[in-house]
């Protein structure tokens, strides 16, 4: 299992006071205030005790009751809710992958996926995805990586680092082709919220036969990082597993963070706007900013992340995100952390203010350039 090159970076920015960290993907927002008041309420009430292992009913009867007004009907028997969407990522895994089990992970795509899939005994295959084809995943590809003893694919749009928005034709596509293939699917949504271009097509809506688990959460939506809640939606046959394996890892997720993600639920989605709408105008600026000069990969179409193309440096992408760290004070994600097609790539994120993100983009045009 290699360590996590994002946090490689963010220990070493630690050492530079000044720097502009666009390496890691931490909203800057603040919860809306219902989700505060609720955490309190829930204190003051002394609600802070054990909860069942699949999360509180009423959360997940109003998870339930959200994705059925997105067109998609599920039981809250189908849903456990767990300490962060990494925690209902890694149960959804372990649950479904057994000892030399082959699982399809994107290249580039997020590192937790193939250490999951070690630590489940698993054996990680990156399948490509290109600048040239937006980051989507091709068929013939995926087809050309199965083996017999591949189980599993994840896939995750919008997509961290890549920003890609697959298309809902796209996701039938795949969800049609692991049924051909006898797969299970993984569909990594917890960017659902903030797409700037396209729409987001929830995976398990177009699941005819029980083979699709879905993972979201609260974090990244409602800007609740560190109140760790998450959430799987999968199969009840699946889900049971997934809620079963809580007890021996986390029992489960914080009934105060629980009661939380109620009140989120209710938050207006012009709360969500808000955040969505700035997110796509630091799109926008850094691609005004790099894409003139040749330095934008690809011009991500949701979540708040974006690929760095500084392959004309001529060095690794660690070796570059060391550099532009000591000689620039911008941290960033080297690309090659999320499998071999990021090599001399980095990753920023758009969490940022904008004047710094505005900075920290001059800074990268004047890397390349030998300032």
């Amino acid at each position: 299992m290699h360590p996590s090159g994002i946090r490689e970076i963010m220990d070493l920015a630690a050492q530079f006071p000044d720097s502009i960290h666009l390496e890691v993907g931490e909203p800057t927002f603040a919860p809306a205030p219902p989700i505060l008041d609720a955490a309190k309420a829930a204190i003051d009430q002394g609600i802070a005790r054990y909860t069942p292992n699949s999360g509180l009913l009423s959360l997940r009867e109003k998870i339930a009751e959200r994705l059925g007004t997105r067109g998609w009907k599920v039981s809250p028997s189908q849903i456990v809710v767990t300490p962060g969407a990494v925690c209902a990522l890694f149960s959804a895994i372990r649950a479904l992958v057994d000892p030399g089990d082959e699982v399809l992970v994107p290249d580039p795509g997020w590192p937790n996926y193939t250490s999951m899939a070690q630590l489940s005994g698993g054996q990680p295959v990156g399948y490509p995805l290109s600048s040239e084809c937006g980051y989507l995943p091709c068929i013939d590809d995926l087809a050309a990586k199965v083996t017999d003893r591949t189980k599993l694919l994840i896939i995750n749009s919008p997509s961290n680092p890549t920003g890609a928005v697959f298309p809902p034709d796209l996701i039938m596509s795949i969800v049609e082709f692991a049924r051909q293939n006898d797969l299970y699917v993984i569909s990594d949504e917890v960017y659902e919220a903030f797409v700037f271009e396209g729409e987001h097509q929830m995976a398990g809506a177009l699941d005819p036969d029980g083979r699709v688990v879905t993972i979201s959460g609260f974090s990244k939506t409602y800007a609740m990082t560190g109140w760790r809640v998450g959430y799987a939606v999968a199969p009840e046959r699946i889900a049971k597993l997934i809620s079963k394996l809580q007890e021996p890892v986390v029992c489960c997720a914080s009934a105060i963070s629980q009661r939380a993600a109620e009140a989120a639920l209710s938050v207006s989605d012009d709360h969500i706007a808000e955040m969505r709408n700035a997110y796509r105008q630091r799109r926008d600026l850094i691609a005004s900013r790099l894409g003139p000069a040749g330095l934008l990969a690809c011009t991500p179409h949701g979540a708040f992340y974006a690929l760095v193309d500084l392959r004309s440096v001529g060095q690794d992408s660690y070796s570059i995100a060391r550099d532009l760290l000591t000689k620039k004070r911008v941290a960033t994600a080297p690309g090659e952390t999320f499998g071999k097609s990021g090599a001399g790539l980095v990753r920023i994120s758009l969490v940022g203010a904008p004047e710094q993100i505005d900075t920290a983009c001059h800074r990268l045009v004047d890397y390349v350039n030998g300032g």
